[in-house]
């Protein structure tokens, strides 16, 4: 079984000033879109998700940001974490096979959220609580 890390998800307040933040970094803006809809919710476990979301990419190549803002539900205001505090929002990451990566997190207690959602036969992708309660996003891609 492979897996590989797909990208570090941040939810923000302003998705264009932190899309002017990162991309002043150097970092360069992949795509952007609006997600919502029955699978949007499924994978995330969230009743009516609906985001506004920005991928950028780091100049090697190697790693990327999914910024997204809430349009609905509201977005949460939390304190900002420190570097000692336990969490994230999530990390995901791309396997070959949803299923036996999902038999691998329930031997340690972790399960979707919801469950596994279909993304346009693209993907299979789920959200689940890993240890400390970090999100962690599993996909598969179909054909």
């Amino acid at each position: 079984m492979s897996i590989h890390l797909e990208n570090v998800g941040i939810a923000v307040r302003d998705l264009d000033e932190t899309i002017a933040f990162f991309t002043d970094l150097g970092l360069t803006v992949v795509g952007t879109d609006e997600v919502s809809g029955e699978w949007a919710s499924t994978a995330v476990g969230l009743d009516g998700n609906h985001a506004k979301i920005a991928v950028l990419q780091t100049p090697d190549g190697q790693g990327q940001l999914e910024l997204f803002e809430y349009i609905h539900p509201d977005a949460i205001e939390t304190a900002p974490t420190l570097p000692n505090e336990i969490g994230m929002h999530r990390v995901a990451f791309s396997v070959d096979d949803i299923d036996a990566s999902l038999e691998i997190a329930a031997r340690h207690g972790c399960f979707p959220l919801r469950g596994v959602a279909n993304y346009q036969d693209v993907y299979k992708l789920t959200y689940l609580r890993g240890p400390s309660g970090i999100l962690v996003m599993l996909a598969q891609k179909l054909a």
